[in-house]
């Protein structure tokens, strides 16, 4: 992975990109909701048709936004979007929550609005036109309020939804910042490292050996992943919170997740460590897989396919290529 990344920094738009940035995200926008609108409309029809509003207010605020461009910088829209900003939010495709039910709708939705709110109140700042500036900051008004729908739908139809919205904040603020740079980060030093470990060791059967390679992968993918977690995302656009603390949560947990398989082999016995090893790797993917499940919301059995099934291909892969 690289240390940097290759998309534009928010503070270095111009306000003609901002501009744009937000018609191409107000027009993404408004066919996800329209997307939920479908998926929900045979059950839940009056939460369909609150979608369905949602969608033409995206749709207001997209020609508004392209009134005002014309008037400041004529009809040609540069193409931006928001995957070509760092740090700027992102959305899941629909697929991947239409099928979750009104829960996990919702729970994207007030998302959607919160990063969009974000981004206008910053967008807002950055404007030197006056027109500029006070249709931004209507906008982040808008969102905001649309963040108040979405929790209309749960006080409608949610019969178990008792969490207080400070607390539902503040757990996906925790996820945000800590579980998923964490996570990737014990993914990746977990499942990376094993093969040149056990290629190491099944090519030497020298324990102290395996041991410092063992270290070297693991400090190594350590700073690599710290770095470019940090790198990639500074939070103020996407409100994952201060890179200096998502980095250090994927550069710590990478270096753990490589040192679980690679401290038995301080054990003399290359048998009796590569055993430990094996049993240490064993339980560190069932222990992802069920973190992803918990926090992630990532079905278990597709977590189970993705980390213990590929953590065992590339642990088959260092043994073969060291015992060739």
């Amino acid at each position: 992975m690289g240390f940097l990344s290759q998309r534009k920094r928010f503070g270095d738009l111009s306000e003609q990109e901002i501009i744009a940035l937000a018609i191409s995200s107000e027009e993404d926008d408004a066919r996800i909701y329209r997307g939920y609108a479908e998926s929900l409309r045979a059950d839940f029809p009056a939460s369909a048709r609150l979608f369905d509003g949602m969608a033409a207010e995206e749709d207001q605020h997209r020609a508004r936004l392209i009134a005002l461009h014309q008037d400041r910088f004529g009809t040609v829209i540069p193409l931006i979007r928001r995957e070509h900003v760092a740090g700027y939010y992102h959305r899941r495709p629909v697929w991947l929550v239409e099928n979750l039910g009104l829960d996990r709708i919702r729970e994207q939705a007030w998302a959607m609005e919160r990063e969009a709110e974000r981004f206008y109140s910053r967008a807002a700042k950055r404007a030197s036109d006056a027109a500029t500036r006070k249709l931004l900051g209507d906008l982040a008004a808008a969102e905001a309020a649309h963040r108040a729908t979405a929790d209309d739908l749960a006080e409608t139809h949610l019969q178990d939804d008792t969490r207080a919205e400070e607390d539902a904040d503040a757990r996906r603020q925790f996820i945000l910042t800590w579980v998923q740079p964490g996570l990737a980060g014990l993914m990746d030093g977990s499942v990376s490292t094993l093969a040149p470990i056990f290629a190491t060791a099944f090519a030497t059967q020298d324990t102290w050996t395996t041991f410092l390679v063992g270290v070297a992968a693991s400090v190594g993918a350590g700073i690599s992943m710290g770095f470019t977690e940090a790198a990639s995302d500074d939070g103020e656009l996407s409100g994952r919170g201060s890179p200096v603390k998502r980095g250090l949560a994927s550069g710590v947990m990478t270096t753990i997740g490589g040192l679980g398989h690679a401290l038995p082999y301080l054990i003399p016995d290359f048998w009796t460590a590569t055993a430990i090893a094996g049993l240490v790797v064993f339980i560190e993917l069932w222990a992802i897989a069920a973190i992803q499940n918990r926090f992630m919301e990532t079905p278990f059995l597709r977590a189970v396919f993705q980390v213990v099934l590929g953590g065992a291909l590339v642990l088959s892969a260092g043994v073969l290529i060291g015992s060739g």
